[in-house]
């Protein structure tokens, strides 16, 4: 069991190492077919990819980071890498949503159209659809399997909208002769990453803030541990997370006499600690135990 284990981890990362290899080949095949037509359309798809590409990087790193035990000085491993990834790949995202905007507004109200060619942006266009569509069938497999593989999937599936959108703009233009629909092609993928950004950076803060997690119900958690049988009260709560979907809970629990006396303590903390694994995911707990007459006096103790 313990080999399958590994070998799906050495899968994945094999298939991010050559997901990896696509994306930035055919970032950088964008950046000189922006170049060489004029295509801002071209830019910004490749400015998305500069972040689907870190994006993809960041999950490779977590895939090997997550396999390093904790130590003395990082007690809770290194899984908060994931989210400074996270925190750079955002604020790169907005860079790029801002300098597209500004440079297609420009071009539309500027007045003097921009020569673009159509021709070398629909061949560099279709080649990142191609190139997308393949690093697409090669992560799906993982994607239902992984949290990690599933971000890096959804990055990949980003990338093909943004090469299908400029290849409209190119035929466009060719057909038409509408040389705008490059600048408004490049607004539209600009539109594709700034929801993105926002998203990544909320939960960026959201996890360096110590914030509960957006889908822990704290109210539910503690009225679940004060229904336990020799639990009295519940105060001290404290829930954040590591990183996305590793959650840590603490609090102090108050209890009947009778659970000392009777040495149930130890029975206690499994009961607790399974019921929080089992209905809210939190694989990281720890109580506090305390008897009634300890509670009464715990405020003095923290002044």
């Amino acid at each position: 069991m313990s080999h399958n284990h590994a070998h799906g981890h050495t899968g994945n990362r094999n298939r991010l190492l050559i997901a990896i290899g696509i994306v930035a080949a055919v970032l950088v095949v964008e950046v000189v077919g922006a170049w060489l037509s004029g295509s801002l359309s071209l830019l910004a798809d490749a400015g998305h990819m500069l972040s689907d590409l870190t994006g993809l990087i960041v999950a490779l790193i977590a895939s090997i980071v997550a396999a390093r035990p904790p130590s003395d000085r990082q007690t809770f491993g290194y899984q908060r890498a994931e989210v400074f990834g996270a925190l750079i790949n955002g604020l790169i995202l907005l860079v790029v949503a801002v300098t597209v905007t500004v440079g297609a507004i420009g071009r539309l109200v500027g007045g003097a159209e921009a020569e673009v060619q159509s021709v070398p942006m629909l061949i560099v266009a279709g080649i990142g659809l191609v190139a997308n569509a393949g690093a697409l069938l090669l992560l799906r497999p993982a994607a239902g399997r992984s949290i990690n593989m599933r971000g890096a999937y959804l990055e990949v599936l980003g990338d093909l909208i943004g090469s299908v959108t400029v290849i409209v703009a190119a035929l466009v233009i060719l057909f038409t002769g509408f040389v705008p629909a490059d600048a408004i092609a490049s607004l539209l993928i600009a539109a594709l990453i700034v929801p993105r950004a926002f998203l990544l950076l909320r939960d960026v803060v959201r996890v360096l803030s110590e914030a509960a997690p957006a889908d822990t119900d704290v109210a539910e958690i503690r009225t679940h541990i004060q229904g336990t049988k020799g639990v009295v009260a519940v105060h001290d709560v404290h829930v954040w997370a590591i990183t996305s979907g590793a959650p840590v809970f603490t609090a102090h629990v108050v209890v009947e006499p009778e659970v000392f006396r009777s040495g149930r303590t130890g029975e206690l903390l499994d009961e607790l600690s399974g019921c929080l694994s089992a209905h809210f995911d939190v694989e990281h707990s720890t109580f506090q135990l305390e008897p009634a007459e300890h509670a009464a006096h715990e405020d003095e103790l923290h002044r």
